[in-house]
């Protein structure tokens, strides 16, 4: 599934964003081009047809296009899977011929909202020949896998899809009163003597808290998304719809409110074990007053870079996977299992066993 977002400035062909170098590249005729640089020849180009329509009539001219007009980015478009429900995001470029996770066909269902543009977006730095080495290396390990599920077929079905993930960021105010006691004991003669010592306990700061990782999708899927876990955030950028080139991405189906609450008691909970932590060696600590306030919390979309290949078992019509996350190379997967190869293992040690206790049964 390949999607076109960028056109070659040099001869008009398709651009693909390519994770080992980071650029957009063309498969015509090689050239290859950054973020930046093709943003700034759009501009240059939107410039030059702002000056020449500047100087026509003015009744000739039904619209004007500003700079910013001329270079807005296409519009994202949505498929549903009508088998498994999955939405899948990408320009309007794309022919869709299948869905990434359950293979079945997938229809144009109409173009994405405005509320689901991402704010950010980390691009894959694995690319399909990396992650199918991963994949090869792993399943080399397994010995009662079918082999449908790695046959070469298969294997180049695997998709490059970006996840949607919530990310929560804010700064904790905190404060502690406790009570602090240290004790003493010691043997004079028959006695024993013990020195209690009690200590006013206050501690105050505040922790910035960055990007909070939450799933974003409620569907069979988000096994894939949450097995690679965690992306290192460094990488995160300004959301663009050309690093969907080359891949796609799947829509969001719960909003920040789902988790809100649960984050919010995370990060609370957090911060006043930092505060307690940080009291020094007693006793004993006997907490009296705590109080942790969420300043300026924000809430970010973005996507997750992750490879991802499918097998629907036709027998029993399960779906198994295979993850990995574009990132960081960490994977996750649910496998098939092949019942034809646990057999022979079952005649191979169970039948020679049981042959053996048979004939030692016998001569006893």
């Amino acid at each position: 599934m390949t999607t076109v977002t960028y056109k070659c400035p040099s001869c008009g062909g398709g651009l693909t964003f390519d994770p080992a170098t980071q650029t957009y590249k063309c498969e015509y005729c090689l050239s290859d081009y950054t973020q930046e640089q093709l943003e700034a020849l759009e501009t240059d180009k939107a410039a030059k047809e702002q000056a020449a329509q500047a100087g026509a009539q003015a009744e000739a001219q039904p619209t004007m296009q500003t700079a910013a007009q001329q270079t807005q980015e296409p519009q994202a478009l949505l498929y549903t899977c009508p088998s498994c429900g999955a939405e899948i995001v990408t320009d309007e470029t794309t022919a869709a011929s299948f869905c990434f996770y359950c293979q079945n066909p997938v229809v144009l269902a109409g173009k994405l909202e405005g509320k689901y543009h991402p704010d950010f977006v980390l691009p894959f730095t694995l690319d399909k020949e990396k992650a199918t080495k991963i994949f090869t290396d792993w399943i080399a390990q397994k010995k009662y896998v079918p082999k449908a599920f790695f046959a070469k077929e298969q294997i180049e079905k695997m998709t490059g899809v970006y996840f949607p993930y919530w990310l929560y960021s804010c700064q904790v105010d905190g404060s502690l009163d406790a009570e602090g006691l240290k004790l003493r004991t010691w043997v004079a003669g028959t006695m024993q003597y013990t020195e209690t010592q009690k200590f006013g306990v206050t501690r105050q700061g505040n922790m910035k808290v960055e990007h909070v990782t939450r799933n974003a999708l409620k569907k069979a899927d988000k096994q894939l998304v949450e097995g690679v876990l965690p992306f290192d955030m460094k990488g995160l950028k300004p959301f663009s719809m050309g690093y969907l080139s080359g891949f796609v991405a799947e829509k969001r189906d719960m909003e920040e409110q789902d988790f809100a609450p649960g984050v919010e008691e995370e990060v609370k909970s957090y911060a006043a074990s930092n505060l307690q932590s940080s009291i020094g060696e007693y006793s004993s600590v006997s907490v009296q007053k705590q109080e942790t306030n969420i300043v300026s919390p924000e809430w970010r979309y973005a996507l997750m870079p992750v490879w991802t290949l499918t097998y629907r078992e036709k027998k029993s019509d399960k779906i198994y996977y295979f993850a990995c996350n574009g990132q960081t190379g960490k994977i996750c997967g649910k496998l098939p299992v092949d019942i034809t190869k646990l057999g022979i293992l079952f005649a191979e040690i169970f039948l020679p066993l049981a042959a053996l206790l048979l004939a030692v049964g016998y001569w006893i």
